[in-house]
């Protein structure tokens, strides 16, 4: 079975209060992700390999094989951009619920400094990709950034709870240039704290 590219979780001008735009998601969502979803399709449809296969499956098999790195790029995105789009909402973003607050400030110390931590790994990835709130194998959450379409899946680190994506496309329209603006204003009106809370389990 093919993969699709999901409807998103909310009308695309609903994030535009908060500081993402109708045509930020009409590119990022409409035109980016539904590109890796073709691309990946193109990929398994040409590799018996891939058929039958989980998109988890995939990233996992995928990462680090240099004959595959067309395959990971692609799911990888795909992957990514699944948990993108519900780490954010235009009515919950930023409201953080008690059961995770709890959590953070256990492992970090305050919901500050987990915010401190998250927004320097997501300014300091150069180039294209990724920072991450995830659960590790221990239990404790941490943060974590990734190159391009790499993920924490693929790289074993933790279950990811919320993710950014720190692409220029993600942000430029409404931020231009400024990343910090982008990935503070993200934490504090955007991420879906409850959807990170609910993956916990």
């Amino acid at each position: 079975m093919a993969f699709e590219l999901p409807a998103l979780p909310y009308a695309k001008s609903a994030l535009a209060p908060h500081g993402m735009c109708e045509e930020t998601l009409e590119l990022h969502h409409g035109k980016h992700h539904q590109a890796y979803v073709t691309a990946l399709n193109g990929f398994v449809e040409k590799n018996a390999d891939l058929q039958g296969k989980s998109l988890d499956d995939i990233v996992k098999m995928a990462y680090n094989k240099p004959d595959l790195a067309g395959v990971f790029n692609q799911a990888g995105q795909h992957w990514n951009h699944l948990l993108f789009w519900p780490s954010m909402s235009p009515t919950d973003g930023g409201k953080m619920p008690a059961k995770l607050e709890k959590k953070i400030v256990e492992d970090f110390g305050s919901v500050d400094d987990f915010k401190s931590a998250f927004k320097t790994a997501a300014t300091g990835q150069f180039g294209s990709g990724w920072a991450w709130l995830i659960l590790t194998p221990a239990g404790r959450l941490g943060v974590t950034k990734t190159p391009n379409g790499v993920n924490p899946l693929a790289t074993g680190e933790g279950k990811a709870l919320l993710g950014i994506d720190v692409w220029e496309h993600s942000y430029y329209l409404d931020f231009r240039n400024r990343r910090p603006d982008y990935v503070q204003n993200w934490l504090d009106k955007l991420a879906h704290y409850a959807h990170a809370e609910s993956l916990m389990g």
